[in-house]
């Protein structure tokens, strides 16, 4: 195949169909955006977006331009999710009034390390890569991989948007979700000495209309919930705090601890779900047949939107309050400055696509 330097002649191609986006993450919104406009569907790997107008802008230009979109959370199409979701829905757990979602990871202090510095190499168009954001000194470390390139703010915003997508779309999904309307972050950059400049430890809390969620990040400790029973530590997952129980799930498994007797039925609920046709077969499909997969942008802007706002709250170090029915932070002007990026020029934010 054709490589090019410039994705937008790829798009001009009237034969080429549909893209897959899976470029590093401060590119995303931008390209999802130039595809839409060019009648192409997507299939954009995760995180959708890095800020909150970026979310928006590309919900919105996928449903004006009318392209069959998936979000790269491929765990949304396991067996285990599904069963998941017919638990929390069937109401055997009572009404579940917290949920905590976490991801931790031990780095070290010494964590991506550090590169020398050097000049990008011959074949990497450096200016090209970094795009529409902000112009920094080529290290290595940066373009490695997924994992290396989330340690650095502005070209991933951190492992909350790294690892969130994944965890958090469950809640959102079982719980049918809208948007949160109080976020706070807190946490810091207490461990890692490396060349990166995320915090290593994240800790978030949304308030929705009758559930509150929380998000753990941890990139330096030990820490890991297991129910206090000594069983393997659990590195990543989420809890459902219901009256009648607690439903711990991670990628692979989930458990269900009774609260004593209130729990009147222990047993799992009938599958209703049909199964995945695997993930990215599911987009394929829809192209076909002109619907939405489940997990479109028109779904995922939700879990987007959450792990955004997050940082945005994180970044002024206070609540923020989103109102759903303008989709705009209100009240704190550094707030909402933050949750729009300043692409760096040549490259504009599409703002027609918040109008």
């Amino acid at each position: 195949a054709k490589g090019y330097r410039d994705y937008r002649e790829l798009l001009e191609r009237p034969e080429v169909d549909a893209v897959i986006i899976a470029t590093p993450p401060h590119w995303h919104a931008l390209q999802a955006i130039h595809a839409a406009q060019k009648g192409k569907h997507i299939y954009l790997q995760k995180p959708m977006t890095l800020y909150p107008d970026e979310s928006l802008a590309v919900r919105n230009a996928v449903r004006k331009h009318g392209v069959i979109t998936q979000i790269g959370t491929q765990i949304h199409a396991s067996d285990n999710f599904r069963r998941v979701v017919e638990w929390v829905r069937s109401g055997k757990l009572g009404h579940i009034s917290v949920v905590r979602t976490f991801n931790v990871m031990n780095q070290g202090p010494q964590g991506i390390g550090h590169a020398p510095k050097e000049p990008p190499p011959a074949d990497l168009d450096w200016e090209m890569w970094l795009g529409p954001a902000p112009k920094r000194e080529f290290n290595r470390l940066l373009v490695t991989d997924a994992y290396h390139h989330s340690s650095f703010w502005d070209y991933s915003g951190g492992w909350t948007m790294g690892m969130g997508p994944h965890i958090v779309d469950l809640p959102v999904w079982a719980m049918e979700l809208g948007v949160p309307l109080v976020t706070c972050s807190t946490g810091g950059r207490f461990v890692l000495r490396d060349d990166g400049d995320v915090p290593d430890a994240q800790e978030v809390l949304w308030q929705y209309p009758n559930v509150t969620m929380t998000w753990t990040m941890n990139l330096c400790n030990s820490f890991a919930w297991d129910f206090g029973r000594g069983q393997p530590a659990r590195r990543l997952g989420v809890y459902f705090h219901g009256v009648n129980g607690t439903l711990f799930a991670d990628y692979n498994r989930h458990e269900v601890v009774p609260e004593g007797e209130l729990l009147k039925d222990p047993t799992p609920p009938p599958p209703s779900i049909p199964p995945s046709p695997g993930h990215e077969r599911e987009w394929l499909d829809c192209i076909k047949t002109g619907k939405q997969p489940s997990c479109s942008v028109e779904y995922h802007y939700r879990v987007d939107l959450a792990l955004t706002l997050a940082n945005v709250a994180y970044r002024v170090g206070r609540a923020i309050r989103f109102n759903p029915r303008t989709e705009r932070i209100e009240g704190d002007r550094e707030a909402q400055r933050l949750a729009r990026p300043q692409y760096r020029p040549p490259w504009k934010f599409p703002e027609e696509y918040l109008r």
